[in-house]
């Protein structure tokens, strides 16, 4: 294969999405990771942190763009609280993705109608609870959950106008997964794949910097968890092709009947690789 080129244009690799693909914060887009153009490839490494009121995530990674039409990418994630009940509470997902590219080009289709279109998967595996065993529950099933393995099917559309400096993204995504997998898959309420919304608008304020917002529907599986839709506004900074710096200010909803409170904080994202 050749050497990596860096052939495509700042920013439209994406930043490394939370379960790490390739796209916004909470969503993942069409695009593929990485800076390889078709006749190369891209690569990089994310380490991402979520705060709120009382629970913290932490996502790192790694992925892989080849010919700028399939990525690869490997994640994991971990999840821990800070206030009682929960305030020892640990629990880790290991996620695998991949994404193809099957039609359009974001870049290139500057005059034409057509998006950028990918298809993807996420094969997730949660590795039990931590720090609950006096209560004797080490296992998301515990908790109301019918699995503690699962896939996500997803297809994204991605259109960005050149002129306008403007990004727009909208993912259907197939899932029974409980706060992204963290709770497990399917739940008490119900256990069946539901078809699920996700949007990303952004705009280029120049060559490196980047404002906009994410929407993500999620699942309501189980009874312990009134699981409410994320949202997010960032801000995004490419200092150059082999770093990019994400912030933004979330707002996960509640998470566990436990600490019944709407869930808000800060997302940082910190990436390299070329």
């Amino acid at each position: 294969m050749a050497q990596p080129d860096m052939g495509k244009l700042t920013a439209t690799g994406g930043v490394s999405q939370i379960e790490g693909a390739g796209g916004g914060g909470i969503t993942p887009w069409a695009l593929i990771t990485g800076y390889g153009s078709r006749d190369s490839y891209g690569a990089n490494a994310h380490y991402t942190q979520v705060s709120t009121q009382d629970y913290t995530l932490k996502t790192y990674g790694v992925a892989i763009g080849i010919a700028d039409r399939v990525e690869l990418s490997l994640a994991n994630q971990e999840f821990s609280g800070s206030l009682a009940p929960l305030n020892s509470l640990k629990i880790k997902q290991d996620i695998l993705g991949i994404k193809v590219k099957v039609a359009g080009d974001a870049v290139v289709d500057q005059d034409s109608w057509m998006p950028q279109i990918a298809v993807g998967a996420m094969i997730k595996r949660n590795n039990g609870i931590g720090g609950l065993g006096a209560l004797g529950v080490t296992n998301v099933k515990q908790l109301g959950a019918k699995d503690d393995r699962g896939v996500d099917y997803y297809a994204s559309a991605t259109k960005i106008y050149l002129d306008q400096s403007l990004l727009l993204n909208a993912t259907l995504r197939l899932s029974k997964a409980n706060q992204m997998g963290i709770l497990g898959f399917g739940g008490d309420k119900k256990d069946k794949y539901e078809p699920l919304l996700e949007g990303s608008a952004a705009y280029l304020i120049n060559r490196k910097l980047a404002v906009g917002a994410e929407y993500r529907m999620k699942p309501r599986n189980l009874g312990v968890d009134n699981e409410k839709d994320y949202y997010d506004a960032f801000v995004a900074w490419f200092p150059s092709k082999n770093v990019s710096v994400t912030a933004a200010y979330a707002t996960l909803g509640d998470i566990t009947i436990f600490n019944p409170k709407n869930q808000r904080g800060w997302y940082l994202s910190v990436q390299a690789g070329f």
